[in-house]
């Protein structure tokens, strides 16, 4: 279900903090040069940035190299007009450090901001999804930053966001779900 143009009209305010995060990003989606190795940069679960063994400190240069980051068949590339280097994401290449919940006339948006600054509305095109790796039950919230690219979002951001859920309880099952530009979010479920 897309946002209502009165949902559009009513959050006006966070969504152009959104697409102010955005809109300076370079075209990446249209550079696709020939691969040139393997760089020595990971970015951690805590969405640190790693070149060879030390953090990047400074957060003008982790900045751009998220702005320049694409992922094609599950790997990881920085990315310009002439040049693609695969680098390593451990989960996510974003992590998300805050939320914050915006109630206006029984109508809710939950903003989520990343590590770097970037502003993340949750609705249709930035769902927030859980996923279960099978070594482990522990659960791993992501929300759609752009195109592929995902963020983890933070425990004490991912225990706000189940404080702010609604539970749902039928005969079988128990769910949590959290609201946001008029879509529904699956935070949890038992049987």
């Amino acid at each position: 279900m897309k946002p209502s143009h009165s949902l559009d009209t009513l959050f006006a305010d966070l969504l152009a903090l959104q697409s102010d995060s955005s809109m300076k990003l370079p075209p990446v989606d249209l550079w696709d040069p020939e691969e040139s190795g393997d760089m020595d940069i990971r970015v951690d679960r805590e969405g640190r940035w790693i070149h060879e063994g030390g953090e990047i400190k400074r957060p003008a240069l982790v900045k751009l190299f998220s702005s320049i980051l694409k992922v094609e068949n599950g790997q990881y590339f920085l990315v310009t007009p002439v040049e693609k280097w695969r680098i390593k994401v451990d989960v996510a290449p974003f992590f998300i450090t805050e939320v914050s919940r915006d109630l206006r006339y029984d109508q809710q948006a939950i903003s989520c901001v990343t590590l770097n600054g970037e502003s993340i509305v949750l609705s249709d095109d930035h769902p927030l999804t859980i996923e279960y790796k099978p070594e482990s039950d522990q659960p791993i919230p992501l929300v759609k930053v752009r195109g592929d690219l995902s963020a983890l979002v933070s425990r004490s951001a991912f225990y706000q966001l189940v404080a702010w859920g609604e539970s749902s309880a039928t005969d079988e099952n128990h769910a949590v779900y959290l609201s946001s530009m008029g879509c529904q979010f699956l935070l949890g479920k038992s049987v």
